[in-house]
């Protein structure tokens, strides 16, 4: 297995795993379109994030990905990188696919002195995921996350 930064060339898998992330984990259904271009805007402008890809070494299949995005903390005087859109396709679950996509990317943010945090957010429901993470070394916080939606 090979881990990653993405190019546009993996656009298409990427929306398509997004897709099925939502569906999978939050019962929700997308616009395909929209992840489409959300996923070619973020792989076209580096300032918005990064997604790392999990490659099969023989096949060259993307077989998991997971995006990070940036927030600057001002208590910590330090980059917090969130982890966002993880995925592994159904049929390489349980192969550690996460966990390499994951120490490949506490390694880049060790490396980077001035990332401070790597924090996620996911369905309370998701005991699955709750259960990989928690295997991962992270923990939960005190935070809770509210939102106001703007594309009504």
């Amino acid at each position: 297995m090979i881990i990653r930064p993405a190019t546009i060339d993996d656009l298409e898998i990427i929306a398509d795993y997004n897709v099925r992330l939502a569906q999978e984990s939050e019962d929700l259904r997308l616009i395909p379109a929209t992840v489409h271009k959300g996923v070619a805007a973020l792989l076209r402008d580096p300032a918005k994030g990064i997604y790392y890809v999990a490659e099969d070494e023989v096949s060259h299949e993307l077989l998991g990905q997971l995006m990070i995005t940036y927030e600057w903390s001002d208590w910590r005087n330090g980059m917090i990188w969130w982890i966002q859109s993880v995925y592994v396709r159904a049929s390489a679950r349980g192969q550690g696919i996460f966990k390499a996509l994951f120490e490949n990317l506490e390694r880049l943010a060790r490396e980077q002195k001035s990332v401070c945090t790597l924090r996620l957010y996911m369905d309370k429901h998701n005991e699955k995921a709750r259960r990989a993470y928690g295997k991962m070394g992270l923990r939960e916080t005190n935070y809770q996350v509210f939102e106001l939606d703007l594309e009504d």
